[in-house]
């Protein structure tokens, strides 16, 4: 580095976090001759969403939980990256940061765990199916509506340790989570995208910075992954064309093959019961044009039955 600062990472304290931080610090030594382990140090920041894990994201501030006390950090230059899940970012971003850089995204599905059953149609009616997510919550009662849908917050640890307890009879999890902590002999079964489409931006990691720091941008440029970038452009489009929140319960996934961008999404009903669907392509340089094209349509499809948080 041209100077003696140490350049800092900031990132939640849970399992998952670190080690979402520690892959963005290994990426940016292996590609800047500049970093070394000497010079990126990571620190941990308590924020809303671990403080208050016995209540529902709604009810302790929405979206941005999970992100207001690192970005305030990160405004006051204490640290020169944030590191976030990118699902847990709001659409609209803090004045004066950015996110110019993502890393490879991995696998976006959500995956099943159980110890008394091998899948979930194994599952006895009225077992009890632990979520947080209400987008989960809409399909899992569009798959099996004999079974009880329950709200559950805390990291992955506290949720299969309750799983363990048997508070439960089965979790669903992120995927990309269980595969980042080695956990992948717990999953039972990997749901496929026809049968829950993930999260806009589920499996990928967001590098936020500031926007006139053009030491760390030029850091980012090296490891962006490039085909996750305009994916995601893509789907936080369509969640922000919705007014959608932390409460939305949508899915959205985009893919790109050669030079074309699909998005494929799905739009539940304010009362969860009725799903709205649908998908379009086109060149990757629109990305966000397709998303706020598809955004609108499930608007129209939905009417009254969906009450944007914007309005």
């Amino acid at each position: 580095m041209n100077d003696n600062r140490k350049f800092i990472i900031g990132s939640r304290g849970s399992k998952l976090s670190l080690a979402y931080s520690t892959h963005a610090k290994n990426l940016l030594i292996k590609s800047n001759s500049k970093l070394d382990n000497n010079s990126i140090e990571i620190k941990v920041i308590k924020t809303s969403g671990d403080i208050f894990q016995n209540k529902r994201i709604s009810e302790i501030g929405g979206k941005g939980v999970f992100c207001k006390q690192i970005e305030e950090e990160l405004l006051e230059s204490k640290i020169d990256l944030a590191v976030h899940s990118l699902k847990d970012l709001p659409t609209k971003m803090t004045d004066g940061l950015c996110v110019n850089a993502v890393v490879k995204r991995n696998d976006p599905r959500d995956a099943f765990l159980s110890y008394s059953n091998k899948s979930f149609n194994d599952l006895d009616p009225k077992s009890k199916i632990g979520t947080s997510s209400f987008r989960r919550h809409a399909q899992l009662r569009l798959l099996r509506n004999d079974i009880e849908i329950v709200t559950m917050r805390g990291n992955i640890d506290t949720r299969i340790k309750k799983l363990r307890n048997k508070e439960y009879d089965a979790i669903v999890l992120s995927l990309a989570g269980m595969k980042m902590l080695n956990l992948i002999n717990e999953v039972k079964e990997i749901f496929t995208i026809e049968q829950m489409l993930p999260a806009i931006g589920q499996g990928a990691i967001a590098l936020q910075c500031r926007k006139d720091d053009e030491r760390t941008l030029n850091f980012l440029k090296k490891i962006n992954d490039i085909e996750t970038y305009h994916c995601i452009q893509a789907e936080r489009a369509l969640l922000e064309a919705i007014g959608g929140d932390c409460d939305t319960a949508i899915g959205g996934l985009a893919k790109l093959s050669n030079d074309k961008i699909f998005l494929k999404s799905e739009l539940f009903s304010d009362d969860g019961k009725k799903k709205f669907e649908f998908q379009s392509s086109g060149h990757f340089s629109e990305a966000k044009e397709i998303g706020y094209k598809v955004g609108r349509e499930l608007l129209k499809k939905a009417g009254s039955d969906f009450t944007s948080q914007e309005s």
